[in-house]
């Protein structure tokens, strides 16, 4: 699959993403992030993330990582 580009669609809560071919795959953030354990730190920073670099939430999502993304992200502790 050969992406073209993505953005962020505030009227929908999604990341549209245009492929090769000329399909339009959307990922809802409601769908995508169900199930996942989260606080409001890693929520902001997923929300974040698909505002800024919605090519990575969606590579997190596809390849089932996002679970593994958060929990280290709630790792990192300030020194």
């Amino acid at each position: 699959m050969n992406f073209i580009s993505a953005h962020y669609n505030m009227y929908h809560n999604s990341i549209d993403i245009t492929i090769f071919d000329g399909y339009i795959l959307r990922i809802n953030f409601d769908k995508a992030e169900e199930g996942l354990k989260t606080t409001a730190w890693t929520d902001h920073v997923l929300n974040a993330m698909a505002i800024d670099n919605p090519l990575e939430y969606v590579r997190l999502y596809l390849n089932n990582e996002m679970q593994i993304f958060i929990d280290d992200e709630e790792s990192l502790d300030i020194w």
